[in-house]
């Protein structure tokens, strides 16, 4: 009997997911892309040429030398999700009468910031903070899924410090380190050999320190015209964690554990160009490379084997994007884009924990010019998920002791971002300015 108890605690704790995310994380998997309000407003089109202000840091660098002098930018966004997992005919006959996950998001309140500082004529310095991964989710703890998940907690918060270079009158560079630290929680049901309704569970925890880097270049080839080119590179995570299953004949499967993990690198180009001396358009994308994740083993630290292994097998992720700006008056500037976004999530890899899909990001902003040093900013996005299959089981990748698990996932989330910016000492007007700005 405990050889049978071990043998289901050991699939329930292979479909321990080492990475959480969501139904509604606002990007790709569980990327988080809200890190500028004044580029959320556009849909984040033309993010990495500037259009998202210093806060473009996160895709670009570069874009710390396009403002003189010491400038901040700090952002709060909240974004709430609202996603349900319905189960379906083809669903293990003693999990199906247990229903459905009943609304599985979690609201979360994002901080993110950057800051340049102007040395000299041609050389800066700066730094931009974010949460470049994560989410919350939680469905019902008793659900026809709850073997393949109960809850998922992803945080994360990088550092990315920059040196930027002013070549000459219409090339800028920059680079610098990414410091990342990544945290997580996972839980699921355990399928001993009892009532479903009454399963207890498993749970996943785990943290460690990374360092990445990111690089960029950006263009003014002539007035009114922008073109930036960023990279972050993968960070690789050696996750220090533990495992705990319940009763006493389950231990040996418990304790400390490792996991290498290696973030996707993405790789951003914009394009911002001015029509009027009042208007502004431009266009982005985006190539985050999650295949890099591909299968992650979870190893026993203390007997130095595999305890199970998490076969996401993530394809790349794409990101298209157009906006535009127009100053309605010298202190008050709106905006508004659109975005798809191709997920790197598809039924051959979706799970009950990531029923990610493509996405259609609809976004208006605005920024008001309080006086010389300070400016509001705000924006609103309202995301639309494409309806997402799932299917767990025999002869998938997520196969908890043979239990199928089928079912359809509907999503959808509401951002709202705001934010300021604020110019320390004398206000310098930008000189070349790359584009034409009113705010």
């Amino acid at each position: 009997m405990a050889g049978t108890i071990r043998s289901i605690a050991r699939a329930g704790v292979s479909a321990a997911v080492l990475l959480g995310g969501t139904i509604g994380a606002s990007a790709g998997a569980f990327g988080i892309r809200e890190q500028s309000t004044i580029a959320q407003g556009e849909a984040f089109a033309g993010a990495a040429a500037g259009s998202g202000g210093v806060s473009s840091m996160f895709w670009n660098p570069a874009a710390v030398t396009m403002r003189p002098g010491w400038v901040t930018e700090q952002n709060l966004t909240f974004i709430g999700l609202s996603g349900r997992i319905t189960p379906q005919a083809g669903t293990n006959p003693g999990f199906l009468p247990l229903g459905g996950s009943n609304d599985i998001g979690q609201g979360a309140i994002l901080p993110s910031g950057a800051t340049s500082y102007q040395l000299n004529d041609r050389l800066w310095v700066g730094i931009q903070t974010g949460a470049p991964f994560g989410l919350v989710t939680k469905p019902r703890n008793v659900w026809a899924g709850e073997v393949y998940g109960r809850s998922n907690r992803i945080f994360s918060l990088a550092f990315n410090p920059v040196i930027g270079f002013k070549v000459n009158e219409w090339l800028s560079v920059a680079a610098g380190p990414n410091i990342e630290y990544f945290r997580l929680t996972l839980r699921q049901a355990v399928p001993l050999p009892i009532n479903p309704a009454f399963l207890p569970s498993s749970f996943l925890k785990g943290e460690s320190w990374g360092v990445g880097f990111t690089a960029g270049a950006l263009i003014t080839p002539w007035a009114g015209t922008a073109i930036g080119v960023g990279y972050r590179s993968s960070v690789h995570h050696d996750i220090d964690g533990s495992i705990g299953v319940p009763l006493l004949a389950l231990a040996p499967l418990g304790g400390q554990v490792r996991a290498n993990l290696n973030t996707p690198e993405k790789l951003s180009v914009g394009l911002t160009q001015a029509i009027s001396p009042v208007a502004r358009v431009s266009l982005g994308f985006e190539w985050d490379n999650w295949t890099r994740l591909g299968t992650v083993g979870i190893v026993s630290k203390t007997r130095g084997v595999p305890v199970s292994f998490l076969p996401l097998n993530y394809k790349d992720g794409f990101t298209y994007s157009i906006g535009g700006e127009y100053d309605w008056s010298p202190a008050l500037t709106l905006r508004a884009g659109v975005a798809y976004e191709e997920s790197p999530i598809d039924f051959s890899n979706r799970s009950v924990r990531l029923p990610d899909n493509d996405r259609i990001n609809l976004s208006v902003g605005a920024s008001y010019r309080w006086n010389e040093k300070l400016t509001l900013n705000v924006a609103y996005s309202h995301l639309f998920l494409d309806r997402a299959r799932i299917l767990s089981g025999v002869g998938r990748d997520y196969n908890v002791q043979n239990i199928a698990f089928a079912g359809v996932a509907d999503g959808s989330a509401d951002l709202v971002s705001v934010g300021f910016r604020y110019v320390f000492g004398d206000v310098i007007a930008p000189t070349p300015a790359p584009i034409v700005r009113k705010y």
